[in-house]
């Protein structure tokens, strides 16, 4: 006889839950970047391809970058830009600092969705590195800044003048699940860098 209250048909449900939920969550960075790059036209290039980007330099053009972050009402994080806007020439890289913080008792697992205003704009925001193309863990009352680098490409259409870049971080229910599985299994939860 099984001593757990559901039963052996009950966990293997269980187990089949939870391995679904971490399926799930695993395919979240391919689906995401589809969507990104296919439906919205947001290219999330990084690494040699990205350098590209920086065809030419000396544009002379500037355009103002808004920041603006929150959380979903799900997740007891507080999320927000370490700077307001920041006056960037296109075809140059820049780095732009967002904070986040556990206010929770516990360690969880977030993700960050970004969006970037006006739409035309999107395709030339290019992201070279971001907190947002991977799980971000913070431990109970942890604070952590979470840079973002990125470039405007000079093809961004003369007109825009100002570009929104905006980020929501959701709870990501599966793997905080597995974390605190882990922790109570006796295991060591470590933050992720």
């Amino acid at each position: 006889m099984s001593n757990s209250p559901l039963g052996p048909l009950g966990v293997w449900k269980m187990l089949g839950l939870s391995l679904g939920a971490f399926a799930f969550a695993f395919s979240m960075v391919p689906l995401y970047r589809i969507t990104c790059e296919k439906v919205f036209g947001i290219r999330l290039e990084k690494g040699p391809n990205a350098a590209n980007v920086e065809a030419n330099p000396n544009d002379g053009r500037w355009v103002t970058v808004q920041f603006d972050g929150g959380v979903n009402s799900k997740l007891p994080w507080r999320f927000a830009p370490k700077q307001e806007t920041l006056r960037v020439q296109v075809g140059r890289q820049y780095e732009a600092l967002f904070e986040a913080s556990n206010i929770s008792d516990h360690a969880i697992v977030g993700n960050a969705v970004p969006s970037v205003a006006p739409a035309r704009a999107s395709r030339y925001f290019n992201k070279t590195e971001c907190f947002c193309f991977t799980a971000q863990t913070l431990e109970p009352g942890e604070s952590r800044d979470m840079p973002v680098r990125f470039i405007v490409d000079p093809a961004l259409p003369h007109g825009v003048r100002t570009i929104t870049l905006s980020y929501t971080f959701f709870k990501n229910d599966a793997q905080t699940a597995a974390l605190v599985a882990r922790a109570g299994a006796g295991g060591s939860v470590h933050a992720a860098p």
